[in-house]
């Protein structure tokens, strides 16, 4: 297993909309491992194969005790959202390439996802809560969609004069 590169706000392959898997084979393994690995290391709880720079429809999530459904790490591969809750909930989210920001965001409470394991087995989640809400983010990501899509254009410009100005303290420190 090796650590990957997170890609940041302002890499183009953050916006562009991920392919299909169509090979289920042992280098899609290793991605979801790899994936996870990164995920853990930079302390986050979801993270989509476009945030390493890989455009193609892989997510890995671990929101470890906060995991209320108790469905522990999932890989999974080619997720469609086949049914979401009426009930939404209002929650601050983050993301790890958009690191130190954080704004509320509404998403449905629950969703329904089908797709596959890396090894190729059909598969399906009905989520709640909190990991609800991360394979919403991490579905988004494989759509070319980052949280901060979903703010006001109000919200979502302050958020990004913020972005912008970590940024260049970081380039200055």
């Amino acid at each position: 297993m090796s650590i990957r590169k997170i890609r940041i706000l302002g890499d183009p392959v953050l916006r562009v909309p991920a392919g299909e898997v169509e090979v289920f084979d042992d280098d899609l393994v290793q991605l979801a491992e790899d994936m996870l690995e990164t995920m853990y290391r930079s302390q986050g709880v979801g993270l989509a194969a476009p945030q390493i720079g890989i455009s193609t429809r892989v997510l890995v999530i671990d929101v470890g005790e906060s995991d209320e459904d108790d469905v522990g790490p999932i890989a999974l591969v080619n997720p469609q959202v086949v049914e979401f809750s009426r009930t939404t909930d209002r929650v601050a989210e983050g993301c790890l390439s958009i690191p130190g920001m954080e704004e509320v965001v509404e998403r449905p409470d629950a969703v329904t996802v089908t797709g596959f394991t890396p090894e190729g087995e059909p598969v399906t989640y009905e989520l709640s809560g909190l990991i609800s809400r991360v394979m919403q983010h991490e579905i988004d990501h494989l759509d070319g969609v980052l949280f901060i899509d979903r703010l006001s254009p109000l919200k979502r410009r302050i958020l990004l004069k913020k972005w912008r100005k970590s940024q260049a303290e970081e380039v200055d420190s």
